[in-house]
């Protein structure tokens, strides 16, 4: 005798049911009350169950994507400012970090190549097959992790971290580069970069604003990490001669100065391991927040006192940063770390998303109103 078996849109309901119950137990074990935000904000868990989630890149159709640290990528599906599904889209990749969505296609940044899969979203169930749109990039993972974005201008941009804490890189590290979608047309953008792990373009101007990381090594209090602003290619940043804009590399002291550089927008603070930046161009914060910048700070590791663990605002007005401050704290307690804010995402009803590598989360930060 057959016995009914439930249909597929009931066992679709049914896991739906079960995710959103497992996500409220994990969210529960996650100490929000700690993280202090400006008055009239309130952060929540959008996702949960998203081990090492690092870049964010919004779909069309209520889906986020999520590059990881280890071997795997993300598509989140959401419905009411909350995750309702998780899916595995691509596994066994070499550290899929960044991750970019342009007509239809995901790209996703490997440590020396770019995947690109096409017409993402009509597959998320499936394990599409990628296409390599480049394989060019270098293979060292010492600062390999790849933030990508497409730019106002088409191309789409690829960081290169120099190989080690401090050398004289070659040609092919210590950069920003940019290619066209096909892989073609490779050029270097900015030099003297160090590691930038996040980058944005002011919305006002479509001039590109990134983070990078200070070297370590030279004590608690040196060098700054940086905010830079690029509004044109071929602007030199300083590393390894020159760091936060006024300090000679000890190890290299003799070879350049620091007045050839660019200096930085900001200094940041020393190892709080700037990542993931975006402006915010969404509708629902106060007007003052308009056009700002918001960054993921990481964390220090080797720090005597840890620092960063945060999201900090930076106000800009052209080429000016107006003021810096703390805008979320609270992910460091003391000495003990319970998450580290990796990428920042903007989205459609204008609250903000903040992946945490650390808890394999996804927070949301809203704005209700004094």
């Amino acid at each position: 005798m057959k016995r009914n078996l439930p249909s597929v849109a009931l066992r679709a309901g049914l896991a739906c049911v079960a995710f959103a119950l497992a996500q409220a137990a994990s969210a529960q074990r996650l100490p929000l009350e700690r993280i202090k935000l400006p008055a009239g904000f309130e952060i929540s868990v959008f996702a949960e169950s998203v081990p090492g989630a690092r870049s964010l890149a919004l779909g069309k159709n209520n889906v986020l994507f999520v590059g990881t640290h280890a071997d795997r990528v993300y598509a989140v599906r959401y419905r009411d400012a909350k995750a309702t599904q998780v899916l595995t889209i691509a596994s066994g990749l070499n550290m899929p970090n960044g991750v970019a969505l342009r007509d239809g296609a995901l790209y996703v940044a490997e440590v020396n190549r770019i995947l690109r899969f096409d017409d993402i979203e009509a597959q998320l169930e499936g394990r599409p097959k990628p296409a390599v749109v480049t394989d060019r990039f270098p293979r060292e993972t010492h600062h390999g992790l790849k933030f990508i974005r497409f730019g106002p201008d088409g191309w789409l941009y690829v960081p290169v971290g120099a190989p080690c804490n401090i050398c004289e890189p070659d040609p092919r590290h210590g950069m920003i580069s940019r290619i066209h979608t096909d892989g073609s047309g490779y050029e270097v953008f900015s030099r003297g970069v160090r590691n930038s792990v996040g980058f944005d373009w002011d919305p006002r101007t479509r001039e590109l604003w990134f983070t990078d990381n200070g070297r370590d090594m030279l004590g608690d209090e040196l060098p700054s990490d940086e905010l830079n602003h690029a509004p044109k290619p071929e602007m030199h940043f300083g590393y390894p001669y020159c760091h936060q804009g006024d300090t000679a590399d000890p190890e290299l002291v003799r070879k350049r100065s620091c007045s050839e550089f660019s200096p930085p927008a900001v200094k940041l603070g020393a190892h709080v391991a700037v990542l993931g930046m975006r402006f915010y161009t969404g509708a629902s914060f106060p007007a003052e927040y308009r056009n700002n910048i918001f960054i993921a700070e990481h964390g220090s590791w080797n720090r005597s006192k840890k620092i960063g663990y945060r999201v900090a605002r930076v106000v800009v007005e052209g080429s000016r940063a107006l003021k810096h401050e703390v805008f979320a704290e609270g992910w460091l307690q003391g000495e003990s770390v319970w998450g580290r804010p990796v990428d920042i995402e903007v989205m459609p009803d204008g609250s903000l998303l903040v992946s945490d590598d650390h808890a394999g989360a996804i927070y949301r930060i809203a704005y209700r109103g004094r």
